[in-house]
């Protein structure tokens, strides 16, 4: 019998590693509505998908204020 991760290399190989989505979602905490929804690899940064998140929103509509998890804490996103 084959452990778990024999049954892995053998079906995948030594290199194989998992690929996965994220799904980045902006609603509005007032109306609970979804404003924006970007979809990325698992390889790309949550900081680096804030900037498209807010530009989905339209110009004439304000945003009193951005809540995000820690993921989002970095200079890049303070400046956006």
């Amino acid at each position: 019998f084959l452990g778990e991760g024999e049954w892995k290399r053998k079906k995948h190989g030594p290199e194989y590693r998992r690929q996965w989505r994220k799904l980045h979602i902006d609603i509005d905490a007032k109306t609970l509505q979804i404003r924006a929804v970007q979809l990325t690899t698992n390889n790309v940064s949550d900081s680096q998908v804030l900037g498209d998140l807010l530009d989905q929103i339209p110009q004439d509509e304000q945003i009193d204020s951005v809540y995000t998890d820690g993921a989002y804490d970095t200079k890049q996103c303070r400046q956006v």
